[in-house]
């Protein structure tokens, strides 16, 4: 047994009893902020859902979302990592990578290593985990097949690396790029990026199916849709107005530039008879990172 299996293990020996507090805190992007699930003028999102569902009788939940919009895995370990470790959480939900995929910068070496060095440190002081992987973001905004294709590729290498990790850390694992988000798009909100209320639903139950069929305690599952009603096309067109659109501005600046270039590089690789050239060296850039040294501790 390796020594960081052997805190591991020691760690989770400490974890509370039945009747004890249970902390739960989030980490991640706009998806486990809540983007897409707005209640009473502020968000919800699926990890609060969760978290109402997490407790048996007899015992409370503490739950903290430390998620934010734009996040990226760059920034887990400096701005979100040191916050978690604070509040000594029993569970962690690490969810993210969608944001990177969305940076001309893309580096999946230094997305690796970011998640690597923040599910072991909380790993090691007794959190158990979850992940998830995320779907195609150009596949969800269904972008010409010239720029989707640069997308996918990245979001392949971030679910490679986050499914690799989870066996690493031991993380209940969600393959939430295979619900149904393009067969029901009632799952989807109106920027078609996020889910809706009704797909932070479907997350927090499939979560909660898989912590039971763990043998963890719980409570009642959250339920197949939210109680409020979702918000009618008037709401949805004034929040793409009045927020959607700094996001597509900003991405435009961003990210269109970068794909672009990518796109014509492809064009140019097919031409050439190369055109599975860039899956392979994504794929191999994916493999590598998994295998570099780790981050010093925070």
């Amino acid at each position: 047994m390796s020594m960081l299996d052997a805190r591991r293990d020691r760690a989770a020996e400490e974890r509370p009893a039945a009747g004890e507090l249970l902390r739960f805190v989030a980490l991640g992007d706009s998806l486990t902020e809540g983007v897409g699930d707005q209640v009473d003028g502020g968000r919800r999102g699926w990890a609060a859902v969760l978290a109402r569902s997490l407790a048996p009788r007899g015992r409370e939940v503490e739950f903290t979302n430390l998620a934010y919009s734009g996040a990226l895995t760059t920034e887990l370990t400096i701005r979100q990592l040191p916050r978690a470790l604070a509040l000594r959480p029993q569970l962690t939900a690490v969810v993210v990578g969608g944001n990177d995929t969305l940076r001309t910068g893309f580096d999946i070496r230094r997305t690796a290593l970011e998640l690597d060095a923040t599910m072991a440190e909380l790993s090691v002081h007794g959190s158990l985990l979850l992940t998830a992987c995320l779907p195609d973001p150009g596949g969800l905004l269904r972008l010409p097949a010239p720029l989707a294709r640069p997308l996918a590729r990245r979001m392949r290498a971030v679910n490679t690396v986050v499914h690799a990790l989870t066996d690493r850390h031991r993380a209940v694992h969600l393959h939430i790029a295979e619900l149904p988000w393009q067969a029901e798009r009632r799952l989807l909100s109106v920027d078609r990026l996020h889910p809706s209320a009704e797909g932070h639903h479907l997350i927090a139950r499939r979560f909660h199916d898989l912590l039971a069929e763990a043998g963890h305690p719980l409570g009642p599952p959250p339920a197949i849709a939210p109680a409020e009603p979702p918000p009618g096309r008037a709401a949805d067109l004034w929040w793409m107005a009045t927020q959607g659109t700094r996001w597509l501005a900003a991405r435009s600046t961003d990210l269109l530039p970068g794909l672009l270039a990518l796109a014509a590089s492809e064009a140019a690789a097919r031409l050439r008879g190369a055109s599975g050239r860039h899956d392979e060296q994504m794929a191999h850039a994916a493999a590598q990172a998994l295998t570099a040294p780790r981050l010093p501790r925070p």
